[in-house]
C-alpha cells in the first residue's frame, strides 16, 4: 500500500527524524572511534609520529573511499541499487565487532610497523568506519529520492550529522573517556553500531516504500539530470571552500598551542568551533550567512595581523580569543558559501565526495607536508591570507588587470613600512602597548583595502610575512627546526643558551666555559634530582642509568666514570639538537658512555634485558600533550622488570597545566612502591643562575633505596588522594588531573 503523500511532504514527519536520527548517531560513532581506536594501538606502538600520522591517513582515506562508495553505486547502480549494496555493507561490518585488537597483537618488525598498523586498523575497524562514512551522503540521497518535494534539498541533514560529531567530540573527553575503560567502550560502541544498522534498515524500508509509490520517479530524476551544470568550475569551488577551513583549523591550533598557550584539550575548541559553523551553514538556506562572515572578516583580520606584530605581546587573554574568532569567521564564510553553492540533489554524492576531497587536502597540507617544508607554524599566516583571498571568490570579485600593478605597489608599501617599523621598535626597544602605534599606519592601510578583496590579502600578506621574517618573540634565535612533534628552537640571552619546545623550556646550558659543566634548568645540583644523585647510595654504585627523554642532555653531567648511560628519545631532531656543540655540549663531554637510542622508550626498554637499570628516569611530562602510555600501571610493571633490586624510578612532573603527583601516588600505592616527592621553588638567586623550579617523585621496590632522603624534610611521602583512578592502558582520565 503506497504512503500517504502528506507524509512524504511533511519535513516534520517520522521519515524526517528517522534520517537525521540516523547520521546523528553515524556522525557520533565517527568522532568517538578515532580517539578510541588511537588508544588501542598506542601501547603496541608507542608515540612516534608515524602512529598517529598513519592513523589519521587511514580515517581520512576511509571517509573519502566511504564518499567515493556512495557516489560510484548511486551513480552505477541508481539509488535503489546503491539501497541495497550499502545495506549489504552495514550488515556484513557487523561481523567484524568487536574490534578491540587481541591483547598480545604486535607487529613482527618494530622498524617498520606502518603495513602492520594499516592491516590491523582495516581488519579491526575498515568495515564499520567505511559503513559509518558512506552514510553520510548515501542516506542524504535516499532522503531526496524517496521525497518528492522536501527531499529535493535534503543538505539540512548534514546538519545533524556535524552535531552527532560536535557531541562526540565534547563528550569523549568529558564523560566517556574519564568514565569507561577502552573494553567497556569497545562494547559500548559495538552496542551503538548495531543500533545504526538497525535504524539504517529501517531508513532503507521507508525509502524503498516511497520508490514504489512514486513509481521510481526519482530514481528517474536522479539519473536523467545528473550531468546538468558538471562542469569542473563548480566542483574547484567545492574543494577550496572545503580545503582552507580544513587547513586553517590545524594550522590555528598548531599555532596557538606552540606560540601561545600549551595547554591541554585546547584543539577542542577550534574543532567544536569548526563543526558550528557547518551546522549553521547547512541548517541555514540563505546565501547570507558566507556573505555577512565576509564582510566582518577584515576588520578582525587586521586587527590580528597588529597583535601578531614583534614586541607587542598581546596577552593570552586577548590574543586566544582573537585568533579563534577569526578562524570561526573564515570558516563560516567558506562553509556558508558552500551551502548556497549545493547542487540539485540528484548531484548529492558528488557534491559531498569533493567536499571530503577538500578537507582532505587542506588536512594533509596541514600535517603532513607543513612539518616538512617550514621550519616554524608558517603555514598559519599562509592560510591566513588564503582566508582573506577566499572573500574575492565569496563576493564574486575578479582581479582585473588595470588593478594588478597598483595592488602590488599598495602590499609593497605596506610591507615596507611594517619592516620599518619593526627596525624602530626592535632598535628603540620599544615593547608592549607602547609599540602599537608603531604599527598602526600599515595596519589602517590594510584595513582600508577592506573593499578590494585581492589589494587586501596581498597587503595582509606584506604584512604578516614582514612581522613573521623580522620577529624574534623568543629572543635571539640561533637553530629553529620543526618535525612532527612540533617546533624547536634554540634561543640566547645574555648568559645561555636555551632549547624551547613551542613555549616549553627543554634545557638551558651556561655560555661561560666554566660553568658549561654545571646542570640548570629543572636539573640543578640544589634541586630534587641533584639531591638525589648526590644524597642516594644506589645511583652513585649503578652501573646503568636509562633516561626516558633526552632535551638538551643536561642530566649526562651527573653521570660518573663507571656508569653507562642510555637516554631514549622519540624525536631524532632533539638528539641533533644536543649533539650540535656550537649551542649544548652535555653529551660532548659525557662520552662514549652516554649513548642515545631513538624511538618510542616503552617499546625500547621492553627489549633491554631484565634488572639491568639501577636508575630509570622518566623526564616526557612537561609538555600539554603528554605521553599517556609511560604513565599506566603496565608501563611502570615493564620499568621495574628492568629495574636492578635495589633500583630507583625517578619521574619530572613538572607541567604548567597537569597534576601528575596524584597519578603516580595511585600507581606506587597499586604496586607497593615507596614514594617520596618533593616540589622545590628555587630562590631567586638560583633562578638568576639558570636553575628553575621543579617537581619530582621517586620510586623504589625496596624502602631502603630512599631511606637517606626520607629522612629530609624537603622530601614528603605524598598522599592517594581517594578518588583517584588509577591509570591503565585500558583506562586514563586526563581531565581529572587538570590544573583549573
Amino acid at each position: 500500500m503506497a504512503l500517504d503523500r502528506t507524509q512524504v511532504r511533511n519535513p516534520g514527519g517520522y521519515s524526517t527524524w528517522l534520517f537525521s536520527s540516523t547520521l546523528f548517531l553515524s556522525a557520533f560513532l565517527m568522532f568517538w572511534l578515532e580517539p578510541l581506536i588511537g588508544k588501542v594501538v598506542l601501547p603496541r606502538l608507542g608515540g612516534a609520529p608515524m602512529v598517529w600520522n598513519t592513523c589519521l591517513v587511514f580515517f581520512q582515506a576511509t571517509l573519502l573511499a566511504g564518499y567515493a562508495f556512495a557516489h560510484g553505486a548511486n551513480r552505477l547502480a541508481g539509488p535503489r541499487g546503491h539501497l541495497l549494496v550499502y545495506c549489504a555493507l552495514v550488515l556484513v561490518a557487523c561481523f567484524s565487532l568487536p574490534f578491540l585488537i587481541e591483547g598480545r597483537a604486535q607487529p613482527e618488525s618494530s622498524d617498520n610497523p606502518l603495513t602492520w598498523l594499516l592491516l590491523v586498523l582495516g581488519r579491526s575497524i575498515g568495515l564499520p568506519f567505511l559503513a559509518l562514512a558512506g552514510g553520510t551522503s548515501g542516506l542524504q540521497m535516499w532522503f531526496a529520492a524517496a521525497h518528492e518535494r522536501t527531499g529535493k534539498d535534503p543538505y539540512w541533514l548534514y546538519a545533524a550529522s556535524n552535531v552527532g560529531s560536535l557531541s562526540a567530540l565534547i563528550l569523549y573527553p568529558t564523560l566517556i573517556e574519564p568514565r569507561l575503560t577502552i573494553l567497556t567502550q569497545n562494547h559500548l560502541w559495538g552496542f551503538g553500531y548495531m543500533t545504526f544498522t538497525a535504524l539504517t534498515v529501517a531508513c532503507a524500508v521507508v525509502a524503498w516504500k516511497h520508490f514504489s509509490s512514486v513509481r521510481n520517479a526519482p530514481q528517474a530524476e536522479v539519473r536523467g539530470s545528473g550531468s546538468r551544470h558538471a562542469g569542473w568550475t563548480p566542483r574547484l569551488k567545492w574543494l577550496l571552500l572545503s580545503a582552507v577551513p580544513s587547513a586553517l583549523l590545524l594550522a590555528v591550533t598548531t599555532y596557538v598551542s606552540t606560540d601561545i598557550a600549551a595547554v591541554p584539550l585546547l584543539w577542542v575548541a577550534p574543532l567544536c568551533l569548526y563543526l558550528l559553523t557547518f551546522i549553521v551553514a547547512f541548517a541555514s538556506r540563505s546565501r547570507s550567512v558566507g556573505r555577512t562572515s565576509a564582510q566582518r572578516l577584515p576588520i578582525f583580520i587586521a586587527s590580528l595581523a597588529l597583535f601578531m606584530m614583534p614586541k607587542i605581546g598581546a596577552s593570552i587573554v586577548l590574543m586566544v580569543p582573537l585568533h579563534l574568532a577569526v578562524f570561526t569567521l573564515t570558516a563560516m564564510m567558506c562553509h556558508g558559501e558552500l551551502a548556497a553553492e549545493r547542487p540539485p540533489a540528484s548531484r548529492l554524492t558528488e557534491f559531498y565526495f569533493w567536499v571530503a576531497c577538500g578537507g582532505l587536502v587542506g588536512g594533509m597540507f596541514s600535517t603532513l607536508v607543513a612539518p616538512l617544508l617550514f621550519n616554524a607554524v608558517s603555514e598559519y599566516p599562509l592560510m591566513l591570507v588564503a582566508a582573506c583571498a577566499m572573500r574575492a571568490l565569496v563576493q564574486s570579485c575578479r582581479w582585473e588587470r588595470r588593478d594588478r600593478l597598483a595592488d602590488v605597489m599598495v602590499s609593497a608599501g605596506v610591507g615596507i613600512l611594517t619592516a620599518t617599523a619593526i627596525l624602530g621598535v626592535q632598535r628603540w626597544n620599544i615593547s608592549g602597548p607602547l609599540a602599537v602605534p608603531a604599527f598602526v599606519l600599515p595596519n589602517l592601510i590594510c584595513f582600508g583595502q577592506s573593499s578590494r578583496p585581492v589589494r587586501f590579502a596581498l597587503a595582509v600578506g606584506s604584512m604578516l610575512a614582514a612581522g613573521w621574517l623580522a620577529g624574534r618573540p623568543y629572543g635571539d634565535v640561533l637553530y629553529a627546526q620543526r618535525t612532527f612533534f612540533g617546533v624547536y628552537r634554540v634561543s640566547q640571552d645574555a648568559h645561555f643558551h636555551v632549547l624551547f619546545h613551542g613555549t616549553t623550556l627543554h634545557g638551558t646550558q651556561a655560555i661561560e666555559k666554566r660553568r658549561q659543566s654545571e646542570p640548570l634548568s629543572y636539573y640543578s645540583k640544589g634541586g630534587p634530582i641533584g639531591q638525589a644523585f648526590e644524597e642516594l647510595p644506589t645511583l652513585q654504585a649503578t652501573g646503568d642509568v636509562a633516561i626516558v627523554g633526552l632535551g638538551v642532555g643536561t642530566l649526562a653531567s651527573y653521570a660518573r666514570p663507571h656508569q653507562r648511560w642510555t637516554f631514549y628519545e622519540i624525536d631524532p631532531a632533539v638528539e641533533r639538537i644536543a649533539r650540535n656543540t656550537a649551542h649544548f655540549t652535555y653529551l660532548r663531554r659525557c662520552g662514549e658512555q652516554c649513548r642515545v637510542v631513538i624511538g618510542d622508550a616503552r617499546l625500547a626498554i621492553g627489549r633491554a634485558e631484565p634488572g639491568r637499570y639501577g636508575l630509570i628516569l622518566v623526564d616526557a611530562f612537561s609538555s600539554d600533550a603528554i605521553p599517556v602510555h609511560l604513565l599506566t600501571r603496565e608501563a611502570l610493571m615493564l620499568y621495574l622488570s628492568r629495574l636492578a633490586p635495589r633500583g630507583i624510578l625517578a619521574f619530572h612532573i613538572s607541567n604548567n597545566h597537569l597534576a601528575l603527583g596524584p597519578v603516580l601516588a595511585r600507581l606506587a600505592q597499586s604496586l607497593s612502591l615507596t614514594a617520596i616527592d618533593q616540589l622545590h621553588a628555587g630562590s631567586r638567586k638560583t633562578l638568576a643562575d639558570g636553575a628553575t623550579s621543579s617537581e619530582w617523585m621517586l620510586l623504589a621496590p625496596d624502602r631502603r633505596s630512599l631511606e637517606p632522603l626520607m629522612e629530609d624534610e624537603r622530601w614528603q611521602t605524598p598522599a592517594v588522594i581517594a578518588p583517584m583512578a588509577l591509570w591503565t592502558d585500558d583506562f586514563s582520565n586526563v581531565l581529572s588531573v587538570l590544573k583549573f
